[in-house]
């Protein structure tokens, strides 16, 4: 099967769990009223209303963040030669939602812009510090130790932001942020996180082959003429982005750049100008449908998404760890 027929498939894949996603409910509606609300939108139908106010923004933002922290994670393990990288386990999710609930605690009326801006300087900070406490041990940085120390900082974020919740009694505005969900994202959101996610999974298209060539590893890359130290940090910026905007926007959801890049892997090969567009495509898929089944698993209340997504991803993480126990064995 060739590279373009995959795209299509997994293209006419999105678009069809999208328009299901749309159609599907605490208020059941036709798909033709659903095809007129999208196409031939009439504000003043109620049913017109619900499905471009509430559900359509919603799917959309869903399938925008579910393709960022795809490639977040792409990016990661293929610039780190990590096959457990990915934003959630590596602490950069712990960063942002750390920074949020900071933001939260002292500045609760905070635009979303602001919000998001905020958001990325903790993924920022955070991945410098994982990196940091990375490399200062003997040997330098290696996959496993980024993953153990992603794991510590993850860890102590997670236990601080808990702090900041208690002591400024922000426990219900932060469970929607540990929990993860797309419920709360409507079109103002869709309009500043779209463009912002497109460009840096551009920018990592750009950039796709030499991330592949640094995969291969330090000595073949530098061989080859890759700038391997430019290309690392433009890989990680873009990561934090892509990362810091989902986060912003939906909370802390993981696994999901864990578990994409190492399908498309299997499906397309090595070659990241191939891996980073199918997991794009892929992760949007995967968060639509873990925001579908969150909302049809026990209607009309809604499960956290991460749960959704965390019934997947646990395993696969085991999975992968094991196998990699036994290589380094």
């Amino acid at each position: 099967m060739t590279y373009g027929l995959i795209c299509l498939i997994a293209i006419l894949a999105l678009l069809i769990v999208m328009f299901t996603a749309i159609s599907f409910g605490a208020k059941d509606l036709t798909l033709q009223t659903v095809w007129t609300a999208v196409f031939h939108y009439n504000p003043e139908l109620t049913t017109h209303q619900i499905i471009h106010e509430l559900r359509l923004p919603r799917v959309l933002g869903a399938a925008m963040i579910g393709a960022g922290f795809a490639v977040a994670g792409a990016l990661m393990q293929g610039i780190t030669r990590n096959p457990l990288a990915d934003s959630g386990i590596l602490g950069i999710n712990a960063g942002s939602a750390f920074m949020v609930a900071l933001s939260f605690a002292f500045f609760p009326n905070l635009p979303y812009s602001s919000l998001m801006v905020v958001s990325f300087l903790g993924a920022a900070l955070s991945t410098g510090f994982i990196f940091l406490l990375g490399s200062s041990t003997p040997g330098g940085l290696t996959p496993l130790r980024l993953t153990i120390a992603g794991s510590v900082v993850a860890a102590l974020l997670h236990s601080l932001s808990t702090g900041v919740a208690i002591y400024y009694d922000l426990s219900q505005d932060l469970a929607f942020w540990y929990a993860g969900g797309v419920a709360g994202v409507k079109w103002q959101h869709v309009k500043l996180l779209v463009p912002i996610l497109l460009l840096a999974i551009a920018g990592a298209m750009m950039i796709s082959r030499s991330v592949s060539l640094i995969s291969l590893g330090e000595e073949v890359s530098a061989g080859l003429g890759v700038k391997t130290n430019r290309i690392r940090l433009l890989g990680i910026v873009l990561a934090i982005i892509l990362a810091g905007v989902g986060v912003s926007a939906v909370g802390s959801i993981g696994f999901v750049g864990l578990v994409i890049p190492h399908i498309a892997r299997k499906i397309v090969g090595v070659d990241y100008r191939f891996i980073i567009p199918l997991s794009s495509l892929l992760g949007a898929i995967l968060l639509v449908i873990a925001d579908l089944g969150a909302r049809m698993v026990h209607p009309p209340k809604e499960l956290a998404i991460s749960l959704m997504i965390a019934l997947v991803g646990v395993p696969f993480f085991l999975y992968l760890a094991r196998k990699e126990r036994r290589n380094l064995s």
